[in-house]
């Protein structure tokens, strides 16, 4: 009589904090991108069952959240808080650290973008936003759709460079990806899209420091503008 198949081994139960959940789910993420972080693979990744995750997050978006707050606990805050420097010098500093650790894990920008941000790092980065837009001379409400319209710029440019990278692994240099543009650019037919040839070499820099930094100051100059009015 053939023997009984054994049954598969659980994950080991054993005490976790809090902490060593969103780490793992943090290396899930940059090993294998954001479909990689669900509660069974946070399990497997630190040797337990399920349960011991279920202890602290009651789902996978409890488990996003984390991770986001998190995320957005790296940013640099004192940037924004030297008043000594120009207002829009402070923004631009926050903006390319943000840009910097957002590529760093690409599948971080897709967890950013699905649920919402309300939790304490984010209302801090948030509080910090406005009272920068306040020193910039904006009343309250401006500073409100200023700081909306920030972050949208900000994080929509992130995301489109982060939606071109193949893999979860960080970002590859500037120079590589837009010569990889650019390669791409030139089998565009000139004759039937000839002002996106006319234009190539600008669109494959589209993912440089430099045209992050532009579009940033393109809002800046229409905040800057309702400031001074």
């Amino acid at each position: 009589m053939a023997q009984d198949t054994p049954p598969a081994k659980r994950g080991r139960k054993r005490a976790v904090r809090e902490d060593e959940v969103v780490a793992a789910a943090i290396r899930l993420l940059g090993a294998r991108g954001a479909d990689a972080v669900s509660i069974r693979g946070i399990a497997a990744e630190l040797g337990l069952a399920p349960n011991a995750v279920y202890t602290y997050f009651p789902d996978r978006a409890a488990v996003v959240r984390a991770v986001v707050e998190h995320l957005l606990g790296e940013a640099d805050l004192a940037a924004l808080a030297a008043r000594d420097t120009p207002w829009r010098d402070r923004v631009h500093m926050l903006a390319a650290d943000l840009r910097r650790r957002l590529l760093a894990h690409p599948g971080a920008v897709h967890l950013l973008l699905s649920g919402p941000m309300d939790g304490p790092h984010a209302l801090a980065l948030g509080e910090a936003l406005l009272t920068v837009l306040a020193d910039a001379g904006l009343d309250p409400t401006e500073a409100a759709r200023a700081s909306y319209l920030l972050i949208v710029q900000v994080l929509g440019a992130i995301a489109l460079e982060a939606a071109e990278l193949p893999s979860p692994a960080p970002a590859p240099p500037i120079a590589e990806r837009v010569a990889a543009r650019r390669e791409q650019l030139r089998t565009v037919p000139a004759d039937r899209y000839p002002r996106t040839a006319e234009a190539a070499d600008t669109i494959a820099r589209f993912v440089s420091d430099e045209q992050y930094a532009w579009g940033l100051d393109r809002v800046l100059d229409g905040i800057a503008a309702r400031a001074e009015g």
